[in-house]
């Protein structure tokens, strides 16, 4: 049996989707990215604005399915470039400090042509 996760402190998913499920013991966000949810933009232009934004959206759906970011035991991350690695890496540090597994790649587009997405499995 699943539940569905949803929260006004995060962005509406913007597709047939859930913001997050959770499944097992489990939580299984979907990829967040840098959507303020106040507004429904992105305002943020940089890595590191952008960063900051997805780890505020992720923060929100894991505290409202009662889990956290020392609770992440894989996440996985998409940049539109590489060269950004390095600054996405400082950001993501500070909120993942338990140092789940990760996967980070480099895709050719993300939604709204957003620099960074992330997503999350976590412990309940």
């Amino acid at each position: 049996m699943s539940e569905k996760v949803y929260t006004k402190s995060a962005p509406d998913a913007i597709g047939p989707y859930s913001q997050a499920v959770k499944a097992g013991g489990l939580l299984f966000t979907s990829g967040q990215i840098a959507i303020n949810p106040a507004s429904g933009n992105v305002e943020a232009d940089t890595i590191e604005g952008q960063t900051e934004q997805v780890m505020k959206n992720l923060g929100a759906v894991l505290t409202a399915a009662g889990s956290s970011f020392d609770k992440a035991v894989k996440t996985v991350c998409f940049l539109a470039d590489m060269n950004d690695f390095a600054a996405f890496n400082e950001i993501y540090g500070k909120y993942f400090t338990s140092k789940p597994a990760r996967s980070c790649v480099a895709v050719k587009t993300l939604p709204k042509n957003v620099l960074c997405e992330v997503e999350v499995i976590a412990e309940l």
